[in-house]
């Protein structure tokens, strides 16, 4: 588990550094408007990647079952299915966003100084949502198989196509037109589609299992495999989305605090992205351990996977959490120059950090129930915790007491915390009772 996790950890680790090297560029060049109005737009872009990574969760289990039954034809099958159902999504949603955002960005509040800004900003990343879902399903199912370490190697290509053409497009260097804040989202679309072809190429000259030309045959998408793929997908997808819709309602609470409380509020999300990257890696090697440990019938090995992905998610998350709140005060600096952002930012991550050990734990409860193919009432559970708990919090505090803006991050320890207790509660009263089979023969 920790030989794959090291590239999975290390891929997670490049994707942020990539992320902020750009917030770095715009915070300290842009200016503090710029950077709120990318932030403006987190929430909305994880918003249609949590379609992707619905698809690629659903697929992942069929493709780690599949390989541990060892039944290629079978796996060709499922990358056929999955990348075509992915581009056509991803092309819908490019066109939806596309002529929608502006209405949509401003229901969620944005601050009118930084609305036009982010609304362009918004219209480049929608049309790079096909190849941007299809990269990331593909390197998603390649992890199914048990190599990690290829999307890693791919990954880091990505950073560095990103690092080097976001200040040659936001500058406007070497003769190429100066885009200002809308080169960061061509610096994102440009890496992603040349990482994509170089990566299809790649698989196609190593011969490896799920390349694509082994299985065009198969871009006819399998109705029975699809339904499948969806009853996995969607309830992922589902909660996802209901996670992402959380992240718009509460930052329409913090655009209320003006356009440094949204700036603010992005850096932080940023930072909090470094601190759940060890607990997501873990979930993510959990399942594939769990979904190939089921397709060989090897079900003496399960107990063994949970105990090791726990102990991990509290060893390697609890050093990531003691490291940022050491250091939480210097790194904002890097991103920020005003004095009163870094002081809402810091107050966020004060309140909050702690509490990611406790949706890890959750986390990898979620990843073996899912892996199995219980998707459903995990995926009920995550949304109680999240709009039953979490945004009624949130909304409750910073309106009605005296606490204002802090008021919004507690609710996040206090979801997490009733997340975990309810998720364990289903795993350990009624999962573990299951009879387990392969779901894919």
């Amino acid at each position: 588990m920790i030989i794959f996790l090291i590239p999975l950890l290390l891929s997670n680790i490049l994707q942020s550094i990539g992320q902020v090297f750009g917030m770095i560029v715009v915070g300290h060049w842009l200016g503090v408007n710029a950077l709120a109005a990318i932030a403006a737009f987190f929430p909305l872009l994880f918003l249609l990647i949590s379609f992707a990574i619905g698809i690629g969760s659903g697929s992942s289990i069929l493709i780690g079952q599949a390989y541990g039954a060892k039944m290629e034809e079978r796996l060709k099958a499922i990358v056929g299915t999955t990348l075509s159902f992915t581009f056509i999504l991803g092309l819908i949603l490019a066109i939806i966003g596309s002529i929608f955002s502006k209405d949509i960005l401003i229901g969620i509040g944005i601050p009118e100084n930084i609305l036009n800004v982010s609304v362009h900003y918004a219209q480049i990343l929608f049309w790079s949502m096909p190849i941007m879902f299809l990269y990331i399903v593909y390197t998603t199912l390649i992890r199914g198989t048990g190599d990690s370490k290829t999307p890693f190697y791919f990954l880091l290509l990505s950073t560095i196509l990103n690092v080097i053409l976001l200040p040659v497009f936001v500058f406007g260097w070497f003769g190429i037109p100066n885009f200002d804040i809308y080169g960061a989202a061509y610096a994102t679309l440009i890496s992603t589609i040349l990482t994509f072809v170089i990566l299809l190429i790649y698989l196609y000259k190593t011969k490896h299992p799920l390349q694509l030309n082994a299985s065009r045959k198969y871009l006819r998408m399998d109705v029975g495999l699809l339904k499948l793929l969806l009853k996995l997908g969607i309830p992922t997808s589902i909660n996802m989305i209901f996670l992402s819709l959380s992240e718009i309602a509460v930052i329409t609470f913090v655009n209320k605090y003006g356009s440094d409380a949204t700036a603010a509020y992005g850096v932080a999300n940023q930072l909090v992205s470094y601190v759940q990257m060890p607990a997501l890696c873990i979930s993510i090697t959990v399942s594939i351990f769990v979904a190939q440990s089921i397709g060989a019938n090897q079900f003496e090995r399960l107990n063994q996977v949970i105990r090791v992905g726990i102990l991990l998610n509290y060893v390697l998350g609890g050093i990531t959490v003691l490291f940022t709140y050491l250091l939480a005060k210097p790194i904002l600096h890097l991103f920020l120059t005003s004095q009163n952002t870094i002081q809402i930012s810091h107050s966020l991550l004060m309140i909050t950090l702690w509490s990611y050990l406790i949706i890890g734990h959750s986390y990898i409860l979620i990843s073996t129930m899912r892996a199995s193919g219980n998707v459903l009432w995990p995926t009920i559970l995550s949304v109680i915790s999240i709009w039953g708990i979490e945004v009624p919090v949130a909304y409750l505090l910073s309106h009605y007491t005296n606490l204002g803006i802090k008021g919004i991050w507690i609710g996040y320890p206090v979801a997490f915390i009733v997340g975990l207790f309810l998720q364990y509660l289903y795993y350990s009263l009624i999962w573990k009772k299951k009879k387990l089979t392969r779901l894919v023969t």
